[in-house]
């Protein structure tokens, strides 16, 4: 069966997600962590691909970042995985892949679901009853975001930075939309975009997609979903 096509767009946001083989640890040990946002810092560099958002979780990742190309977001990826693997694979005796088969992504539509993905990938540890609070984990872009402290790899978007005047006014805006759960409806239409690779966004900006990539991006998962609870961890 052949690889269903990535839908990449020049300057549109793209979720990104990778797991683990089998839902087993990709990160073991603090070291792990920290060459794995070397390598990201490396990557964003590279490939002019700007970082907005991520997380680091025990057996999978998440990164928000906008590709200035189509092609550099698949290049962007693989360089990751090709500076990363062999490094696991050599410190911890090990061969071959450590991810779940391919990387998910799908792209975003910044005007309605920026905010929402960023919240998503923060509130992750949230979710998985890790911490009570996404400034208590130190493996993600939160406390950046939150101006409480500074990651110098991540790039602000234009819609965070219409958030206020200063940095000050930009961080505490931030934080305000951590006041509010996210819903569980946006939760499944986030994990239902980036699952299926399907765009993130309203039906305009799936056809606006359709129409630059003058192909069909196909719909999300139908049927039953499986149980919120699983699935929030993602």
């Amino acid at each position: 069966m052949p690889r269903k096509p990535r839908f990449y767009l020049p300057c549109v946001p793209v979720h990104f997600v990778h797991r683990g083989h089998s839902r087993s640890p990709v990160f073991l040990e603090d070291e792990d962590y920290t060459c794995y946002l070397h390598w990201l810092k490396e990557a964003s560099e590279k490939y002019n691909l700007p970082v907005h958002a991520f997380v680091l979780m025990t057996n999978h990742v998440h990164i928000l970042g906008t590709p200035q190309s189509g092609s550099d977001a698949s290049l962007f990826m693989q360089y990751l995985g090709r500076r990363y693997v062999p490094f696991f694979n050599r410190k911890y005796g090990q061969s071959g892949s450590i991810w779940e088969g391919r990387y998910k992504a799908s792209v975003v539509q910044e005007e309605h679901y920026f905010f929402s993905v960023m919240r998503y990938i923060e509130l992750n540890p949230v979710r998985a009853n890790m911490v009570d609070s996404p400034s208590h984990y130190r493996w993600s872009s939160f406390c950046h975001n939150a101006g409480l402290r500074s990651i110098q790899m991540l790039t602000p978007h234009a819609i965070y930075n219409s958030l206020g005047r200063d940095k000050e006014e930009r961080a505490g805006a931030y934080k305000g939309l951590f006041n509010t759960k996210l819903d569980a409806a946006s939760i499944k239409r986030i994990n239902d975009a980036w699952l299926t690779g399907t765009p993130l966004g309203n039906d305009r900006f799936k056809a606006t997609v359709e129409e630059k990539l003058r192909r069909k991006v196909g719909q999300d998962r139908r049927g039953r979903p499986k149980s919120l609870a699983g699935r929030e961890k993602a």
